[in-house]
C-alpha cells in the first residue's frame, strides 16, 4: 500500500462508554468512590506489613507487593477514564497512548508472576513445613519479588515499539477506554499479522504457562492438605489457599477472555467490560478476599492506626 501523501494520526479518541450527561456522572462517582476504596484498602495493607516487624515475612511481602501492584495498576486506566468521561474532546496523544499501553500491560505481567510465586510460597509452607523458612527467607522473597517487576517490564517494548512503527493514518478512534493492542492493530492503514501472531503468542505463553504452574503448585497441596489430620489444621490450610485461587479465578478468568488473541473479534461493549472488571473491580476487592480477613493483617492495622493517634495526640 503507498503511503506517501497520507496525514499520519497524533492523537486517538478513546470512545470508553458513550451515554448520557446523567449516567456519565453516575459513573464518575462510582467509579471516583471505588479508586479511592481501592487505594485506600492497599495502601493500609502495604502500610501494616511495612510498619509492623511481625510482617515481615514471606507471605506478607508478597501480599504487601501484591497490594503495591494494584495501586500502580488502577492508576494506569481510571484517573484516565474520570478525565475521559469528564472531556468533550476524550483525545489521548499518540505518545500517551502508547505509553498507557506498556504500563497498563506491564502490570498486568507483573500479577501474572506474582501470582505464581504467592503459590509456590504457600507449597512450601505447607508441603515443606521444615525446610520453608530456609528456602523462602525474607531475602530470597524479595529478589524473587524484583525478578518479577523487572521482568515484566521487559516483556512488552520490543513489540510496543513494532506497533508504533506501523502507520496510522485514520481513522483514530477507539472504541476502549484504554489502548489495547486488538484496537490499535485494527486502526492501522496495513494489515500487521505478524505482530498480531507474535501478541497472540507472549500472551498465550505468559499466560498458560503461570496458569498451569499454580494449578500444579494448589493440586499438590491440595493432597498435602487432605492428609493432614487435625481438622483446624486443614482448615486453616484451605482458607489460605482458598482465597488465593479466588484472586487467580477472578484474574485469569478475565484475561483468558481478552488476550489469547488480541483480535479475536470480541464485541466492543464485551471488551470494555471484562477489561473493567479485572483492571478497576478486582483491584477493589483482592484485598477483602485476600488480607483484611487475615488476624496478624488486621491486628497490625489496629495497631499502625492506634500508634498514629496516640503520636497525634501528643
Amino acid at each position: 500500500m503507498n503511503m506517501s501523501g497520507v496525514s499520519t494520526v497524533t492523537e486517538f479518541i478513546l470512545l470508553s462508554f458513550p451515554c448520557s450527561r446523567e449516567v456519565r456522572v453516575v459513573l464518575v462517582m462510582l467509579l471516583f468512590v471505588s479508586y479511592i476504596l481501592t487505594v485506600m484498602r492497599n495502601g493500609a495493607i502495604v502500610c501494616a506489613v511495612k510498619l509492623d516487624r511481625r510482617l515481615h515475612t514471606p507471605i506478607y511481602i508478597l501480599l504487601a507487593n501484591f497490594s503495591l501492584l494494584e495501586i500502580c495498576y488502577i492508576n494506569t486506566t481510571v484517573p484516565n477514564m474520570l478525565n475521559n468521561f469528564l472531556s468533550e474532546t476524550k483525545a489521548i496523544s499518540f505518545t500517551a497512548c502508547f505509553f498507557q499501553f506498556f504500563y497498563f500491560f506491564s502490570m498486568g505481567i507483573t500479577e501474572t508472576l506474582l501470582l505464581p510465586l504467592m503459590a509456590f510460597d504457600r507449597y512450601l509452607a505447607i508441603c515443606q513445613p521444615l525446610h520453608y523458612p530456609i528456602i523462602m527467607n525474607n531475602h530470597l522473597c524479595m529478589n524473587l519479588v524484583a525478578l518479577c517487576w523487572v521482568t515484566a517490564f521487559l516483556c512488552y517494548p520490543i513489540p510496543i515499539y513494532f506497533i508504533t512503527q506501523l502507520p496510522f493514518c485514520g481513522p483514530n478512534t477507539i472504541d476502549h477506554f484504554v489502548c489495547d493492542p486488538g484496537p490499535l492493530l485494527a486502526l492501522s492503514c496495513i494489515p500487521a499479522p505478524g505482530i498480531e501472531l507474535s501478541c497472540s503468542i507472549l500472551n498465550s505463553l505468559i499466560i498458560f504457562i503461570t496458569f498451569f504452574f499454580i494449578l500444579g503448585s494448589y493440586t499438590v497441596v491440595l493432597r498435602a492438605v487432605l492428609c493432614v489430620p487435625s481438622a483446624a489444621g486443614r482448615r486453616k490450610a484451605f482458607s489460605t489457599c482458598g482465597s488465593h485461587l479466588a484472586v487467580v479465578s477472578l484474574f485469569y478468568g478475565s484475561i483468558m477472555v481478552m488476550y489469547i488473541s488480541p483480535t479475536s473479534g470480541n464485541p466492543g461493549g464485551t471488551q470494555k467490560i471484562v477489561t473493567l472488571f479485572y483492571s478497576s473491580v478486582t483491584p477493589l476487592i483482592n484485598p477483602l478476599i485476600y488480607s483484611l480477613w487475615n488476624k496478624d493483617v488486621k491486628l497490625a492495622l489496629i495497631h499502625v492506626f492506634c500508634g498514629m493517634r496516640i503520636n497525634q495526640s501528643s
